[in-house]
């Protein structure tokens, strides 16, 4: 199987990554992991019609900035710059949040 059809199958739908997220966090919303992709906190594929494909990668940075902002009480904006920071490797993941 080529990765390419490999990383499709692995895609994800919105309804899918709130389903995957729901278990840890109950008040998830397709509306606030809209939000959250309009923030830049995550950024989805885009299928030609325009429908989003999280990858597995997606849904571990929501994770992670979910439990930032539940356990830790960050702000969007302070999550968005550690996200960004640690995907440079100028910081390191905050120890106990659920990993990037």
């Amino acid at each position: 199987m080529s990765p390419a059809v490999s990383r499709r199958d692995s895609a994800m739908s919105i309804g899918e990554v709130l389903a995957a997220l729901q278990p840890d966090f109950p008040d998830v919303s397709v509306s606030k992991i809209r939000l959250w992709e309009t923030e830049g906190l995550v950024e989805p594929a885009r299928t030609p019609s325009g429908y989003r494909k999280f990858s597995p990668d997606d849904v571990e940075r929501l994770r992670y900035a979910m439990s930032l902002q539940r356990d830790h009480y960050w702000p969007l904006r302070k999550i968005r710059a550690h996200l960004d920071a640690v995907a440079r490797g100028a910081e390191q993941p905050v120890a106990g949040a659920s990993g990037p």
